[in-house]
């Protein structure tokens, strides 16, 4: 195989090759990543997520300080002193796991408060809430649950990759992203033919930072029979005059069927959940075979619930974000670099040719900046780029340091937008 030009995705099914042969083989592919300096994956973190972090990335001979940009911990609550003391008030409580699906035995009262403030969180006074042990299983099992054979499920094309998992029983048309018109044509076809039609986009989009057209889209949904659901993971923490999300900024929250989200990310812990109504919600508890089969979130996720009120208890984290959003967005443009149209606290370099994006990461970490490349599958190879995810406690000193570091690497490289 040639190696200088494979992705992951080569090797997911390589043919004639047994589980042990094809696993032999991308080991292979990992060590010749590892000798071009293009592994900037699964490093070893040993210091918590943050603007900064400790992480042995084999460029140094030992653990070495980073200005990170890895974290989606947005408003950097992972570190709140008062996020860490209500998680491990939980612990002290109830101890350090739940023992048990929320069905048979492990539903406790932090649970149930989670619920009622997550729900309440988006003000939909008629729905409520249902909380999964991670933002994936949000929509995987959830959308497992809901949509059979004789549904279909109308997808962005670039929604996560849990949705296009949780779609595996139903029927799927993907739609180009943000394409409206692509979306009202499959609206028109699929009119009639299905039980259930359900669209389901993102709020913010994981790659592009870009938002979704909502209220077009909303519409079009409404005009052919269809549900709508909407994944805001990125959105909620980041967006809207009160932080809660894409919805917000587009005055839509009540206007969409199904909202999921992540607790991973503003909310600085893990986990997930989905908005709806009661009934749907209730049928979820008992059908959704993660809240069946699987163990639910431990004491620690009464951190979350801490989290959600200091949205509204401190705005400042909000408004420093948006300050080095727009501070650090800017440099980059300066330098010359293609930032696409984000919209939020993703920002990606757009750079193009999977190499050259490699060469580019490992050329940031020698220069102290810890970033993502990202290349294909999760992007088209065209679109390869170095993303970053943005924190509000970002100070102005790292920020101008990743600035000056993609300075040199633009000077020594040329990473302006090279299509191929």
């Amino acid at each position: 195989m040639d190696f200088a030009n494979a992705t992951f995705k080569n090797f997911e099914n390589i043919k004639g090759h047994d589980i042990y042969q094809r696993a032999e083989v991308f080991g292979e592919f990992l060590q010749y990543m590892k000798d071009n300096g293009h592994m900037n994956y699964r490093l070893l973190n040993s210091s918590g997520c943050g603007p900064e972090m400790y992480v042995n990335t084999g460029v140094h001979q030992k653990e070495t300080s980073y200005v990170s940009f890895v974290s989606n911990d947005y408003l950097g609550f992972t570190q709140h002193p008062e996020v860490k003391a209500a998680a491990i008030r939980g612990i002290q409580e109830f101890g350090t796991g739940a023992g048990a699906s929320p069905l048979i035995g492990g539903h406790f009262s932090y649970h149930e408060v989670l619920e009622e403030k997550i729900a309440a969180f988006f003000k939909r006074s008629k729905d409520s809430s249902i909380i999964y042990t991670t933002g994936y299983t949000a929509n995987s099992a959830t959308l497992m649950s809901l949509l059979q054979k004789e549904d279909l499920a109308i997808i962005d094309m670039a929604v996560h990759a849990s949705v296009y998992e949780g779609c595996i029983l139903t029927n799927t048309k993907t739609f180009l992203h943000n394409h409206t018109e692509s979306l009202e044509r499959i609206l028109k076809e699929a009119k009639d033919k299905y039980r259930t039609k359900l669209v389901i986009i993102d709020g913010v989009y994981s790659q592009d930072g870009d938002m979704a057209p909502l209220k077009t889209i909303i519409e079009l949904a409404r005009q052919y029979g269809a549900y709508v659901m909407v994944d805001d993971a990125h959105g909620v923490g980041v967006l809207g005059e009160t932080g809660r999300g894409a919805l917000e900024v587009c005055d839509l929250m009540k206007e969409v069927d199904f909202i999921t989200g992540t607790f991973s990310k503003t909310f600085a812990n893990v986990g997930g959940y989905v908005i709806a109504d009661p009934k749907v919600i209730d049928f979820l508890k008992f059908q959704s075979r993660q809240q069946i089969f699987s163990a639910t979130s431990t004491p620690a996720a009464a951190g979350i619930i801490k989290a959600i009120e200091l949205l509204d208890e401190e705005p400042q984290w909000r408004l420093k974000l948006w300050e080095n959003i727009n501070y650090f967005k800017k440099g980059l443009t300066d330098i010359g670099l293609d930032i696409g149209i984000t919209e939020s606290a993703i920002v990606p370099v757009k750079i193009g040719d999977p190499h050259k994006t490699g060469d580019a990461g490992k050329l940031l970490l020698k220069a102290g900046v810890y970033t993502n490349p990202i290349l294909y599958p999760a992007v088209a190879k065209k679109n390869a780029r170095i993303r970053m995810s943005l924190m509000a406690t970002h100070t102005k000193e790292q920020l101008d340091k990743a600035l000056n570091a993609f300075e040199y690497v633009n000077q020594k490289m040329d990473i302006t937008r090279q299509r191929v």
